[in-house]
């Protein structure tokens, strides 16, 4: 017995030291010229007014619903003009909180046109399977069970949540661990719900799978298999996205770099390679750090943006093909990647109708920086900005989170927009263990699991907004004090607000902030670990409910939109 204790002593000592010389770097230090870049300027308060906003068109291709797809629509804004909850800060009562088990990784719930007999249904794929839920009542209508459903039951869910609810220090990083080691089981993060409410699915093994209603118009049948294409051999692996055209196909990329379209019944594709896979070293640095990391946006045009390892490309949707070519309007533009593993936000477009156009990402730097591209043309007396690899990008700036000034900050989210504003959250932990590298999987464990530990959490969100005047990517403000440590902001014009999961004195909330100014309204508190948004995004229904993914199941809170008084003038384009 003391030979195997001396023995485990030794293998202990002979980890922590390979891990602190990992961490060391013992030459000379890196240089950090994303460090030299100058702030964006300070909007004038002035300025930070409730302006008209204009919302991409509807893709009448996908499910009428509030959110048929990641992000809410192709644009991939993650902002609706409905109002969500005004309210005082308050802990909720369970009468207000609906919860449904369903196992992990289940990030997104996306809803189906409305049926005949009025009813919706909710569409959520996971690692235990795809779940087909009732919209109103969430209760489960049918589940189509993964081949590894068994390992994750809800009683095991209930014991990792109740190990973290008692621990969620440093000595938990085990248990962490063990809590999201399910989701390297995940096939099919990303699904579009399509207007014949048909649900597609791209999956490890190279199919892409479309489910729906065994009874047609019968929202209450069970799931069935509607329709299968399976990819060329040399296609099969990870894709990183999804998203629809405006004539309906459904488009997706690989982490490798091939972009495919498939038609609505799964009987034709297309694929094309992006610029720049044939030259550049496209293998995988990790799980979730393909060659292409995120997913993509698509415009009313037929423009599809997405980002690769060191470049933001525009691919062109002709109806019938992919183009890459400048005289169809494609184009690829370099962006700043100082840390080398490129941008992990999924784009996200801003400005319609006869406004000024971009599409937008954070960057590759340690401090990433919030990136516009003119999405079109650009225009001819259009000066490359100081810094920027690339005349396309129209707006550069640091992410310093305010006063905060934050020295490394890196982000795995689409840039929330609505109007021409954007914002970002903190997704880098406080602090590390030292016994944790400090990059990959490591700080998902710490904004994960334990993102609602004071240590750990990260804190600040800011917004920036594009002044068309001065035509120029200006900060409207940062708020250092609140937190969104693991989850997808989304903002409602309607009330005037951006709404988030943040958390607590090591309880998850529900965040308020002003839109238009980011002081705090108002918070709830939601609870323990079982409300842990887990990387998931907040969106709201159709009556302003907000509703999110947790560690093991879905959540929605049970108070519906109010339009505050103070913004009764109109906020919307008509």
């Amino acid at each position: 017995m003391k030979k195997l204790v001396k023995i485990l002593a030794l293998l202990l000592l002979l980890l922590i030291a390979l891990v602190v010389l990992t961490r060391c770097d013992f030459g000379p230090a890196k240089s950090r010229p994303d460090l030299d870049l100058i702030p964006a300027p300070q909007m004038a308060p002035e300025s930070l007014l409730k302006s008209p906003v204009q919302w991409p068109p509807k893709n009448t291709y996908a499910a009428d619903g509030i959110n048929p797809l990641p992000h809410g629509e192709p644009a991939q804004q993650d902002a609706t003009p409905i109002a969500g909850p005004m309210d005082v800060s308050r802990v909720l009562d369970e009468s207000e909180i609906t919860y449904t088990y369903l196992g992990p990784g289940h990030f997104g719930a996306f809803t189906s046109s409305q049926y005949d007999n009025g009813q919706r249904i909710l569409w959520s794929n996971g690692v235990n399977g795809l779940y087909k839920l009732d919209y109103d009542t969430y209760e489960i209508i049918d589940h189509l069970v993964s081949d590894v459903a068994h390992k994750y039951p809800e009683s095991w869910a209930n014991e990792m949540t109740d190990k973290l609810n008692k621990n969620n220090g440093v000595t938990a990083v085990p248990t962490a661990i063990n809590a999201v080691k399910a989701l390297r089981d995940l096939s099919g993060v990303y699904i579009v719900v399509g207007s014949n409410n048909w649900v597609y699915i791209a999956n490890k093994d190279g199919t892409i799978r479309a489910y729906g209603d065994a009874v047609d118009g019968d929202p209450n049948s069970k799931i069935v298999e509607k329709g299968r294409y399976e990819l060329p051999r040399e296609l099969a692996g990870p894709t990183v996205g999804m998203n629809i055209t405006y004539d309906g196909w459904i488009v997706l990329p690989t982490e490798n770099g091939y972009m495919i379209a498939v038609n609505m019944d799964l009987t034709d594709s297309r694929i094309i390679r992006l610029t720049h896979a044939d030259t550049e070293d496209t293998s995988s640095q990790g799980v979730g750090y393909g060659w292409v990391r995120n997913s993509i946006a698509v415009d009313e045009q037929g423009g599809i943006y997405v980002p690769s390892r060191n470049h933001m490309h525009k691919v062109v949707w002709t109806g019938n093909d992919f183009s890459i070519d400048e005289k169809d309007g494609a184009w690829v533009a370099r962006y700043r990647n100082g840390k080398g593993n490129g941008s992990g936000a999924t784009p996200s477009l801003m400005g319609f109708g006869d406004e000024d156009q971009f599409v937008v990402i954070t960057d590759g730097d340690d401090r990433m920086n919030i990136t516009l591209f003119w999405r079109n043309e650009i225009p001819d007396n259009w000066q490359q900005l100081d810094e920027a690899p690339s005349r396309r990008i129209a707006g550069q700036a640091p992410v310093t989170m305010g006063e905060l000034d934050v020295q490394k900050i890196q982000s795995e989210q689409t840039v929330v927009i609505a109007g021409y504003g954007a914002l970002v959250v903190n997704n880098t932990p406080r602090n590390a263990p030292f016994f944790l590298p400090e990059e990959g999987r490591a700080r998902g464990i710490l904004i994960g699991p334990l993102g609602n530990n004071p240590e750990f959490q990260p804190y600040g969100v800011q917004k920036f907004e594009w002044d068309p005047i001065d035509q120029q990517l200006k900060s409207a403000w940062a708020n250092e004090e609140v937190s969104s440590p693991n989850g997808v902001p989304w903002t409602s014009i309607g009330s005037g607000q951006v709404y988030f999961i943040g958390a607590r004195d090591h309880k998850w909330t529900f965040e308020a902030l002003d839109w238009y100014t980011g002081e705090e309204t108002f918070h709830y508190v939601i609870g323990g670990q079982k409300y842990n948004s887990q990387y998931s995004g907040v969106t709201l229904d159709e009556k302003g409910r907000p509703f999110f993914g947790t560690m093991y199941g879905r959540t929605r809170i049970e108070v519906g939109g109010v339009q505050p008084a103070s913004t009764q003038e109109p906020l919307l384009s008509e």
